[in-house]
């Protein structure tokens, strides 16, 4: 356990008098309020967008790094918008693909002590930074005609996850999500098949909730197919 972890336990437990508790909270209120009306501010002016996930770690020569490159250029040729997290690997990658097919590039930076800094492949005028993942996370989800998730970590499963529970619960529209990378997810999808449907943690209908790719086109395709029916069309 690092001093800076030991520290904040000890904080926690720490006998605290009223008004310093008000106060405190009250500060924090502000701040996240301010970084709602930042981010509607900016997000409501982008139009139709596709969110592109996965690890900040992934080197540039990785393949992984090149597809999420190509998966971004064909979304922007195609109309779309491309929203990343804003730092380097995959989000790089999916930034640099908008970038170069002329397309929206945003990206929703969050502050951190180490991996997260905002890359150069955002356009200047839709970077936004945030402290608190899950004000960032409301804009992903408000903001994203489509969810591309690829390989990652615990950032890409926690952001899937909360895409998936909030289509399965009702709580937003449905939407395409498309995990990229059928090798990659196939332990988790057959955790899906096999553990959690036969112990009926999940219903069959939720597997339905997202789809596999391997390439751009499939990706694209995926979420062409899915509006096609609703007889809409990305405006830029």
């Amino acid at each position: 356990m690092t001093n800076k972890n030991e520290a904040r336990i000890r904080e926690a437990f720490e006998q605290k008098d009223w008004s310093n508790i008000k106060a405190a909270d009250a500060w924090q209120i502000f701040r996240i309020m301010s970084e709602f009306v930042e981010g509607f501010e900016k997000m409501s002016k982008i139009g139709p967008c596709v969110s592109v996930f996965g690890s900040a770690r992934t080197k540039s020569s990785n393949k992984y790094y090149k597809l999420a490159e190509e998966i971004a250029f064909k979304l922007t040729r195609a109309g779309y918008g491309v929203i990343s997290g804003g730092g380097p690997g995959i989000m790089e990658a999916a930034n640099r693909g908008a970038k170069a097919g002329g397309g929206k590039s945003v990206g929703l930076n969050i502050e951190l002590p180490f991996e997260q800094k905002p890359n150069s492949y955002i356009d200047n005028d839709k970077l936004i930074s945030f402290k608190y993942f899950f004000v960032r996370k409301v804009m992903f989800l408000k903001y994203s005609q489509g969810f591309v998730a690829l390989p990652g970590g615990f950032g890409t499963l926690d952001e899937l996850s909360e895409a998936l529970t909030l289509i399965q619960t009702d709580k937003v529209a449905q939407f395409p999500i498309i995990l990229v990378g059928r090798e990659y997810w196939k332990g988790i999808v057959d955790w899906l098949k096999h553990t959690a449907l036969d112990e009926k943690n999940i219903s069959p209908e939720d597997l339905k909730l997202f789809s596999l790719a391997d390439t751009a086109d499939e990706v694209v395709g995926v979420i062409n197919k899915f509006y096609s029916k609703y007889m809409l069309k990305p405006n830029f």
